[in-house]
């Protein structure tokens, strides 16, 4: 999957105050790369700048502020002179019943997990295309491509990301530029902690959120480690021919198996129906 040894790449990371965007970030530098990491807060990357000096580049940025992503981008490309590796890690989990998300909450997942990414993505499209190669990885979920309760705001705005990254794949593949899905199943974050948020729960619901929060455990099972994913995203990184999705965990291959095989089969049976629809037979 791997060919010869890779050059230092430069790293723009977002998201990189904890979970996979802290892990990735000192993998990175700790193996000679430079990396941008941005945070909401740069005094949780104090640490790190004391460790790795002038190989990391702390910025403060909020995703869902467009003139901040594109002056972020720009200034990680001024002090680097260019940039291998774009990462948009910065999302957050949202738990709520469809009818319990209010409009503010809905509007908040999209514009960090959907809009951030793009942002980020846009701003660094000029440098890459100009420099003819790059590498986009989208953090995604096993929520992107299935679904489960209580979180389809997330999961909204995780197929939007889906969607629109396998697009531009196909868009930039031509100017050098690869993009990756990565699509983790349930690891050791606070994805479902602190960085969280809750819709106010109705209690008509009560009694459906507790089957699927003990589904959820059962569906999860033991967390993956943050610090293990730092290796395979470096392989992805450096392969001459990364993927456009990829799984992390072991369950994801599961459910998104199962998953699938089921919509083919309903496809299948109501493809007479399809067909009538356009005026045909069957």
């Amino acid at each position: 999957m791997t060919g010869a040894t890779p050059r230092a790449k430069t790293w723009f990371i977002t998201g990189a105050s904890r979970g996979f965007g802290r892990e990735w970030t000192i993998a990175a530098l700790e193996r000679g790369d430079t990396v941008a990491a941005t945070a909401r807060d740069t005094a949780t990357l104090a640490d790190l700048q004391e460790r790795f000096g002038e190989s990391l580049l702390a910025l403060q940025l909020d995703v869902t502020d467009r003139d901040a992503a594109f002056a972020a981008v720009a200034a990680a490309h001024e002090r680097f002179g260019r940039l291998d590796v774009v990462v948009n890690n910065a999302g957050y989990g949202h738990f709520g019943m469809v009818e319990e998300i209010s409009e503010a909450e809905a509007r908040a997942q999209i514009e960090t997990n959907l809009f951030g990414a793009l942002w980020v993505t846009q701003a660094a499209l000029p440098f890459l295309r100009e420099q003819g190669s790059g590498h986009i990885l989208q953090v995604s979920s096993i929520g992107g491509i299935s679904a489960f309760p209580n979180v389809g705001m997330y999961h909204a705005s995780k197929w939007a990301l889906e969607g629109i990254s396998q697009t531009l794949a196909q868009e930039v593949a031509d100017f050098g530029i690869s993009v990756t899905l990565i699509e983790p199943g349930g690891f050791d974050t606070d994805w479902a902690g602190s960085s969280s948020k809750h819709s106010t729960p109705l209690p008509a619901y009560d009694e459906f959120r507790a089957k699927a929060q003990e589904a959820r455990k059962a569906r999860v099972g033991t967390p993956g480690d943050p610090e293990a994913s730092s290796r395979a995203v470096l392989t992805i990184v450096d392969a001459e021919k990364p993927p456009l999705r990829v799984f992390f965990g072991p369950g994801p291959l599961g459910i998104a198996t199962a998953d699938y095989e089921s919509r083919l089969a309903t496809w299948r049976e109501w493809q007479p129906v399809a067909v009538a629809a356009a005026g045909g037979s069957s």
